[in-house]
Parts: structure tokens; C-alpha cells; sequence
């Protein structure tokens, strides 16, 4: 049975239908992610599930006992209320117990009954772990002073505490819309390993590829007014897309080729004749429906000309910024060569940003020299939306950069070609900016950007609010383009399918310059951290066996100390044992990989992969314990 089910509901904004007649249900642990192109109505659609926008048609049901939560884009916070203050603003019985039951001791006048009451209340609703279960996930999402005033606090800061109210609020159905943008990398692979082993039910819009693939198992797509359901991860739902269109262009073309029959059919009709068959006037007209659907949807295309680079780009020495005592940037120096892609990571507030700044001149370092070449024409895309001031067009946004701009083969294009091109049909290019949904917004002021034809293009986190179609055709695009290219992202998909190398901000003022794409230096970390562990554990034996071998003896000789037989034969059957159940962990964790909806069978393989795990480090440190006598 579906926790939340919507029937045949449908909304337009003005004279637009974003979709009609749509019906569509969630069931226990099952992991959702919608899809669809800016504009199509993905966020409108998870706020009608959530309630909190009334849908044209149609109706919105929740299984009673259901609690749904949604964390929208841009969270928002009263204004002086502190981290701690905002995680408790909650009505949920768990929470108001714990609130009720600190007010209360708080007060020298409170009574015994109410004591007693709010004692019974705190019991019955388990509430007493609530307060250091809220500091432990605060901790784990990088937030631990939590008398911080959330004004105070950056975007990023803002959406984990967001994240955490709405995981602590303990839902039934969790909707989440764009999670991952604000969060920095190491946040984001841990809410990823969170929500894919969590029982919960979730439903989320994401352009995060990687995110996508390892969290759901079902994918929504919102595409022409009608949702498509596809029964497995990202990649299954690539490859069912792909043959959904390719039947539907052959079923488009078998209509046009029927449309030009009914038409003529229709033309050599005598035009006084009343006694033309209705029904093939009919039939033709839904003929010529059909025949006009657009099977691959809006193609993207950018060929813009880039200008030409000289020998010198950009050149650094010995950069550093600080602001109070937080070291940001401390003697970085660096030359830019042409046609180098560069990624840049790190948490978030260690100086991503103000590099990117002081790069572009918008900011001054304390000390060092920067040398632009002649011919460098920065193209920065910052993570600030364009307001686009007044109530412009969208056509005059870009008339207002210029009239017609040249392609890469020396031909001539006008501002309304290329807003089709940036999928702004005719008819959308004289709607007002202020109407657009933030993704146009974000598409648009990227247009703006790429008219300039810069031949440095430092873009910061360009993938947030940009949908999944407009990113492959982004991607393609900076995979051809000539200049330099630098990238902070948290959109491992992007960072790997386009740079060479990373600046690594490893905090206090450090830069590492790393060879390799993201996932390599992951793979470096997972490596570099395995053999620190071997290290750690091969000194720690090295101790036990120094310290065990020579024990002293009460006339002040030593002796070696050596295993009983039982407990030689107890360390032979670990030795053996452990690959065993490593190996057997792998194969479950492999088959959870393989479900999308049978959710007792998830529930299933989670909880005898938890047991697994256990038996494994309890009998690991049995093992340990036996070698140090060995």
C-alpha cells in the first residue's frame, strides 16, 4: 500500500500547463528520484506532494500515521533563533516533549505534576537520547557549536542544519529537493551511504549523477506535461529512455507519413461537399497530435567563439589572504598554462572562493603579485544568481550583451537563435526574467557568460539548479572548449569528466596540486589511509610482540610467552574464518546492490549485513589480541 498517492493532479502557472492528469504513489522504502529539464515542474510537484502547494485538479493522500518531510532548496530560518533553537523548532510529540520537559525544569515554580507529567511524556515518546542524538548528526554534517545564531551562518552552514532538522523530525516519507548543492563533498558521500542504507522512503530531485545512481532505485521523469516511470537506478533509466524515444520517433514518423495521406485526402475533397466522412476529419486531426511530438525533446547546442589565448595566462607568487587569524590562502604560487582544466575542492569556508575572487580582481590578497596576461579574458560564473534588475524580457537580457554574436565556423547568430539554441523557444524569449524558474535563471545568466567569449572560464559550483539535460550538453561544450577551465563543484560527475588535475585545499592556508580527477584522489585517500592503518597496526604488533616475548620473572630473568593449545587452535580457525565472512559480506552487499523495490528483501540483507559486520570486528579483535602473544 502507497504511504502518499496523488491522483490525476495537474497545475499550470498563466495559460501553461506543467502538467496534467498525473497520478502517481510511493510505497514503504522505496528511493525515488525525479527528472526532468528546468522548467518542466520537478519542484512545483514535490511541493504538491508535500502539501504545501495546492494542485489546479487532482488530489494529494498521505496513509494516516504517515509523517512526510520536505527540505526545500533554499531553507529559511528565523532570524535570531540559534542552530540549537532551529533544530527544536519542530510541533513533532518527540520534540515538544523534550522542550517541554527543559522549560519546565528550568522553573522553580513548575510543580510536581507537571514534573511528573512531562517526566511520562519524555518516556513515553523515548525522548531522553534526543538531545545528543541532535549533536552527533550536527557533528557528523560539520556543525558543532550550536549557540551559533543562524543569521550568522553561510549558505552551506544553513542547508546542513536544514538537513539535519528534517532527518531528526524521524519521517516516514522524506522529500528532498536538491540536497546535495551548499554541501561540500565529504558531507555529501555521507549523506549518500545515510539515506541508500536507511529504511526510509524518499523522494528526491538531484543533478548529481553519482548521487542519484547510489541512492534511488526508482527514477521518475517529468518531460511534455507527462510523468515515466522507470524501475531501477540512473543507468536502467538511460537506457529505457533511450528506447522510449527511439519507439516514440518511429511511432512519429508512421503518423506523419498517415498525417500526408489524411491531408491530401482532405485537399482533393470538393469544398462545398457536405458529405465529407466527419469521422476521418477527426481522425486526422489527432493524427497531426501525434505527428508533431518532438521525440528527443530541446537540443542544447553551444559553438560560441572563444578568443584567443597568448603565451602567458596567468601567473602567481606567493598569494596569501587571511581574514582575523583563519589563514586562507598562505604563499600559493602557481602559473597557468593554456588549456589546463583544473578542479578545486575542499570544505567548505577553507578559501575556494575568495581564490577564485582574488583571481578575477573582485578581492585583494594580503601580499603577493598576480600577472594576467594581454589576451586573458576571465568568464566567471559565480554561485550568486544574476537579479536581472527590472522587469526585462528575456530577449533584452541577451540583446543587452549583444545583437548577434559569432559561432566557432566564423557564421552569424541572433539573440533569439541562440536563446533557442539555450532552449528558450519564440515564445518564452518575450516572457518577464522574473517568471522563469531558478534554473532558466541560472541557464541564462550562463548564456550571458559565454557571450563574452572569455578564454578563462572559472566557474563556481555551475552545476547547482542546472538540470541534467543542460549539464551533458554544458559538459560536451567545455570538453571542446579551448581555454582554461576552473571548477569548484561538489558534482563528482562533473569534476571527473573534465578536469586533469585538483587544487586540494587542505586548510591553513595549504594547497595541494594533485594529478588526477576527483575519484582519483579519492582512491589515493582510501589508499593512503589503508596503508597508515597497516602501518598503525604493524607498529602496535611490533610493540605487543617486543613487550610479550620477555616477561619478567620474580628472580629477574625473562621468559617468552607462549599460546595454550586451545587457544593456537582458536587463532587458527579466525585466520581462516575471516576471509570467509568478508567474502560472504561482499556477496550480500552485492545482491542489496541489485534490488530496487522488493523492500522486505532490502530490509532483509541490511539487517544480516549489520549482524555480518559485527561478527566480523568482534572476532577481528579476538584475532589481534591471539597474534600479539604470537
Amino acid at each position: 500500500m502507497n504511504l502518499l498517492s496523488a491522483e490525476f493532479i495537474s497545475k499550470a502557472f498563466s495559460e501553461k500547463w506543467l502538467f496534467q492528469n498525473i497520478s502517481f504513489g510511493v510505497s514503504q522504502g522505496e528511493k525515488v528520484g525525479l527528472v526532468g529539464i528546468n522548467g518542466a515542474g520537478k519542484s512545483t510537484f514535490l511541493k504538491i506532494l508535500a502539501g504545501l502547494v495546492q494542485p489546479d485538479t487532482g488530489s494529494v493522500s498521505v496513509r494516516k500515521g504517515t509523517k512526510v518531510v520536505y527540505l526545500e532548496q533554499q531553507p529559511t530560518f528565523e532570524h535570531h533563533e540559534t542552530v540549537l533553537d532551529s533544530i527544536f523548532n519542530d510541533p513533532s510529540p518527540l520534540v515538544m516533549a523534550v522542550k517541554r520537559y527543559q522549560s519546565l525544569t528550568e522553573q522553580a515554580s513548575a510543580s510536581h505534576s507537571e514534573l511528573q507529567a512531562a517526566l511520562e511524556a519524555m518516556e513515553k515518546h523515548q525522548a531522553w537520547n534526543f538531545e545528543a542524538e541532535v549533536k552527533e548528526m550536527l557533528g557528523k554534517l560539520g556543525i558543532h557549536d550550536l549557540t551559533l545564531r543562524t543569521y550568522t551562518l553561510s549558505g552551506g552552514q544553513r542547508k546542513r542544519i536544514a538537513l539535519a532538522r528534517a532527518l531528526l523530525a524521524k519521517p516516514d516519507v522524506l522529500i528532498l529537493d536538491e540536497p546535495t548543492n551548499h554541501l561540500d563533498l565529504d558531507v555529501i558521500e555521507w549523506l549518500e551511504d545515510y539515506l541508500s542504507t536507511s529504511t526510509l522512503t524518499v523522494l528526491l530531485i538531484t543533478h548529481d549523477r553519482y548521487f542519484l545512481d547510489k541512492v534511488t532505485n526508482q527514477i521518475l521523469e517529468l518531460d511534455e506535461g507527462k510523468l515515466f516511470r522507470y524501475n531501477g537506478k540512473y543507468d536502467y533509466f538511460l537506457e529505457q529512455k533511450i528506447l522510449r524515444r527511439q519507439q516514440l520517433e518511429t511511432e512519429t514518423e508512421k503518423a506523419q507519413n498517415l498525417m500526408r495521406k489524411e491531408l491530401d485526402w482532405i485537399r482533393r475533397q470538393p469544398k462545398a461537399r457536405g458529405t465529407k466522412a466527419r469521422y476521418r476529419v477527426e481522425a486526422f486531426e489527432g493524427i497531426k497530435e501525434k505527428a508533431s511530438v518532438k521525440a528527443g525533446g530541446p537540443a542544447l547546442q553551444i559553438n560560441l567563439q572563444t578568443s584567443r589565448q597568448g603565451k602567458k595566462i596567468l601567473e602567481l607568487a606567493n598569494i596569501s589572504k587571511s581574514f582575523g587569524e583563519k589563514k586562507l590562502l598562505d604563499h600559493f604560487t602557481y602559473i597557468f598554462r593554456r588549456g589546463e582544466r583544473i578542479g578545486i575542492v575542499g570544505k567548505n569556508g577553507v578559501g575556494k572562493t575568495t581564490l577564485l575572487r582574488i583571481l578575477t580582481g573582485l578581492m585583494r590578497p594580503d601580499s603577493g603579485v598576480i600577472d594576467k596576461g594581454e589576451n586573458t579574458i576571465f568568464g566567471y560564473y559565480t554561485q550568486e544568481h544574476d537579479n536581472f534588475e527590472g522587469a526585462k524580457k528575456v530577449i533584452d537580457v541577451v540583446k543587452d550583451v549583444a545583437e548577434v554574436i559569432k559561432t566557432e565556423n566564423g557564421s552569424i547568430i541572433t539573440a533569439s537563435q541562440l536563446l533557442t539554441l539555450f532552449l528558450f523557444p519564440p515564445a518564452k524569449q518575450y516572457d518577464d526574467v522574473q517568471k522563469l524558474s531558478g534554473g532558466e535563471k541560472r541557464r541564462l545568466q550562463l548564456l550571458k557568460l559565454l557571450m563574452l567569449n572569455p578564454n578563462f572560464l572559472i566557474l563556481d559550483e555551475p552545476t547547482n539548479d542546472l538540470d541534467i539535460v543542460t549539464l551533458n550538453v554544458l559538459e560536451e561544450y567545455l570538453l571542446s572548449f579551448g581555454g582554461c577551465l576552473l571548477v569548484v563543484s561538489h558534482d563528482r560527475y562533473f569534476m571527473d569528466k573534465l578536469t586533469d588535475h585538483l587544487f586540494v585545499f587542505e586548510g591553513e592556508g595549504k594547497v595541494k596540486d594533485f594529478p588526477g580527477n576527483y575519484s582519483d584522489y579519492k582512491d589515493y585517500l582510501q589508499e593512503k589511509k589503508q596503508q597508515e592503518a597497516a602501518q598503525n597496526a604493524a607498529q602496535k604488533l611490533a610493540e605487543a610482540q617486543q613487550k610479550s616475548t620477555t616477561m619478567p620473572k620474580s628472580n629477574g630473568e625473562r621468559t617468552k610467552v607462549k599460546l595454550s593449545f586451545k587457544e593456537q587452535q582458536e587463532y587458527e580457525m579466525l585466520d581462516k574464518l575471516l576471509p570467509q565472512l568478508e567474502a560472504k559480506k561482499g556477496q550480500l552487499e552485492a545482491q542489496l546492490g541489485q534490488q530496487s523495490s522488493d523492500y522486505s528483501k532490502i530490509k532483509e540483507l541490511s539487517e544480516e549485513i549489520e549482524r555480518l559486520a559485527a561478527e566480523i570486528d568482534e572476532k577481528s579483535m579476538r584475532w589481534l589480541e591471539l597474534s600479539d602473544y604470537l
